[in-house]
């Protein structure tokens, strides 16, 4: 059997760990003659948009990517782009299964078209929309989210099997933006590579950060990575907190993109000692630096690596947002309340000091994590099986 995914919402980065990547890596190894219609954006090192001029190709896991062109030249983030040629290239691929990630684009008008042509195809749909990510000013939640997505959702419903949230926050966006019919709306995680997970349970792996960057087995290893923005400055704030902590042997790495100005803080912190900032990380070895790690904190807004860490059974802390408490498997995680420094030293000392408290969460970690956020299960899951 055929299952095209269609990920038009946004860019599709070759080798990044992201859903969009990993899914259709696992429909593959279930399987399945997989293909990918995405777009020709991608990102760079610099976290700036550019072409990728390849059209069709195979990617490294065995998938066929299509990359379609912008049919007009509007602007490189413009979220009305209409793409060229899609119908057509779905006609070409001719699916069994339908994989749509995102309603928010306006080529779901030529999805439903398609879908309309051929019933027979089965159709999931996912959302990667919520309050903390979208509809945050008036023209996003009341014509954007609140008029054009919405119809684009109810257009494409009536053909869908089920449409997915991938936090429970998305699911309730679903719910309450969309209006979508609550039977046909599940919560489907994001998850973590379990071929990554299993080469990063090998000891030597573990070790070889620590020894990149001189850090001793007897050091408490602090790890936190992804985009450094305006959105997520409490980057900042956990950097500060790890300063300010006298124990010689607790140690912070942080990598990710910054922008630009934010780079001076983060340097100004940054010691080479206590505190390495080390600049931006490839997706994939993101695996190797979590797994190094004692403790994960992300002391901002959501992204996917949260579900990673859990994957690869390391305790952290989270900043608590409404609509994201699926990582907590029952204690292998604590909740940031506040944006603050001392709270930050103040969980990270709890977790020092009694040991008793870490090593529960390690054992949750371990023995749950890998159970709730495997990407072959969660890939199974997402087809029906």
């Amino acid at each position: 059997m055929k299952i095209t995914h269609i990920c038009l919402c946004g860019p599709v980065t070759d080798g990044w760990t992201y859903q969009d990547n990993l899914l259709p890596k696992y429909h593959k190894k279930l399987g399945y003659e997989t293909s990918v219609i995405t777009s020709q954006y991608i990102w760079n090192q610099n976290n700036s948009l550019e072409i990728n001029y390849r059209t069709d190709y195979y990617n490294d896991y065995g998938v066929k990517m299509i990359r379609i062109k912008n049919k007009f030249s509007t602007n490189i983030n413009s979220k009305f782009k209409v793409y060229k040629d899609l119908y057509q290239t779905l006609e070409n691929e001719n699916p069994d299964i339908l994989f749509v990630h995102g309603v928010q684009f306006l080529d779901i008008i030529n999805i439903v078209k398609y879908l309309k042509k051929h019933p027979n195809v089965i159709t999931y749909v996912d959302n990667h929309a919520d309050f903390s990510n979208s509809a945050q000013n008036w023209f996003s939640k009341y014509f954007l989210h609140g008029f054009i997505w919405k119809k684009c959702a109810q257009m494409i419903e009536p053909y869908t099997q089920k449409i997915y949230g991938v936090l429970p926050a998305r699911v309730s966006f679903l719910k309450e933006v969309y209006n979508l019919p609550k039977h046909k709306i599940e919560l489907l995680v994001m998850g973590v590579d379990d071929e990554k997970v299993q080469a990063m349970k090998n000891e030597e792996n573990k070790s070889l950060i620590r020894e990149q960057y001189q850090i001793s087995n007897d050091d408490f290893l602090i790890i936190t990575g992804g985009k450094i923005d305006n959105a997520k400055k409490q980057t900042l704030l956990l950097m500060e907190a790890v300063k300010s902590i006298a124990h010689p042997n607790i140690k912070l790495i942080v990598f990710g993109s910054v922008v630009e100005d934010l780079k001076k803080e983060v340097t100004a912190l940054s010691d080479g000692e206590k505190i390495k900032y080390i600049g931006w990380v490839p997706g994939e070895e993101s695996y190797k630096y979590f797994s190094s790690a004692d403790l994960v904190i992300f002391p901002g807004r959501h992204s996917v690596f949260w579900e990673q860490v859990v994957g690869l059974g390391i305790p952290m802390f989270v900043k608590y947002w409404d609509g994201t408490t699926h990582v907590d498997l029952g204690g292998n995680c604590k909740f940031l309340y506040e944006d603050s420094v001392d709270e930050i030293k103040r969980n990270i000392m709890d977790v020092i000091n009694n040991e008793n408290t870490y090593k529960q969460m390690k054992k949750v970690s371990e023995t749950e994590g890998m159970k709730h956020y495997s990407y072959y299960e969660i890939a199974k899951k997402s087809i029906g099986i």
